[in-house]
């Protein structure tokens, strides 16, 4: 079937598949077309798409990936999205993991998809001690399976469903434990140089994707399965940030549009500004 026109309206254009049990209420498209609005801005802003390409979509069956699936989908059904989609997921041999649910969902939407096997909890948990945090080392090497994947199916890039409170929060950890000033970029090169990371939900706030996917009903698979989310530090940073964001409603969205708008020279980085050079502009003044 050939993509909707770009702009004619969701009744007359219809919509992909995913979107057949989705709400019709004025609430739901509002969010729709908010969540397409900062997608489209991040995929335009940070120069993600080249036609033809092909990428690879991991998808965890958590609610931000769905919902990253959901609005790509959208956007190459209007014809805005010039790529081949292949949506995987990495059955990383979890204890209890549903394995049918993901198959069954792509399979009824007709998604082009891979369910790739890969037993890296068992890694995991003979390496870390009991009680530790999986999450870091889990991470690892779940990417390095997806590089992998990509590879085999000849897909240019690797297409992740972080979002906005993701970046901020990874900029706060990085602030208070490492003492750098680092979020999650957009857009990046694996170290290898032949596969590229792309983060399009990079504007869209938690929250929104929650309602989402709460108002699409996806099939979610719950992330703590090993039993490894209680005590993360990245659970203190969003304490902080939902709490900010309470008392100070649209500060997130302002820090995030904050990272873009960097005065170097207000900074103490001395490798992105030559403030040597303030002293010479002076002398010859």
């Amino acid at each position: 079937m050939d993509p909707a026109p770009a702009d004619t309206d969701d009744a007359a254009a219809g919509a992909h598949p995913i979107y057949a049990n989705a709400p019709r209420s004025v609430g739901f498209n509002k969010l729709r077309k908010r969540l397409i609005r900062h997608t489209r801005e991040a995929l335009e802003k940070f120069s993600m798409v080249r036609a033809g390409e092909k990428w690879l979509v991991a998808l965890s069956g958590g609610k931000d990936s769905y919902g990253m699936l959901a609005l790509l989908l959208d956007l190459k059904w209007r014809g805005l999205l010039p790529v081949e989609l292949l949506v995987c997921n990495l059955d990383q041999g979890q204890p209890n993991f549903p394995k049918h649910i993901l198959p069954q969902y792509l399979s009824g939407i007709g998604v082009p998809h891979r369910i790739e096997y890969r037993d890296t909890y068992s890694i995991v948990t003979s390496k870390l001690p009991v009680g530790a945090t999986y999450c870091s080392l889990c991470s690892r090497l779940r990417r390095g399976n997806l590089y992998r994947i990509a590879r085999e199916e000849g897909c240019t890039a690797l297409v992740l469903g972080h979002h906005r409170d993701d970046s901020l929060e990874t900029f706060f950890m990085n602030l208070f434990h490492g003492g750098k000033v680092a979020a999650m970029p957009p857009r990046l090169l694996n170290d290898e140089g032949d596969i590229e990371v792309l983060r399009p939900l990079i504007f869209c706030g938690e929250d929104d994707l929650q309602r989402f996917s709460d108002a699409m009903a996806f099939p979610i698979i719950p992330c703590d399965l090993c039993g490894s989310q209680d005590g993360l530090e990245r659970n203190a940073m969003k304490a902080m940030l939902a709490d900010i964001e309470k008392r100070m409603p649209g500060r997130k969205d302002v820090m995030i549009r904050a990272m873009g708008n960097i005065n170097a020279s207000h900074m103490l980085d001395t490798k992105l500004f030559d403030f040597n050079a303030l002293f010479d502009k002076r002398t010859e003044t």
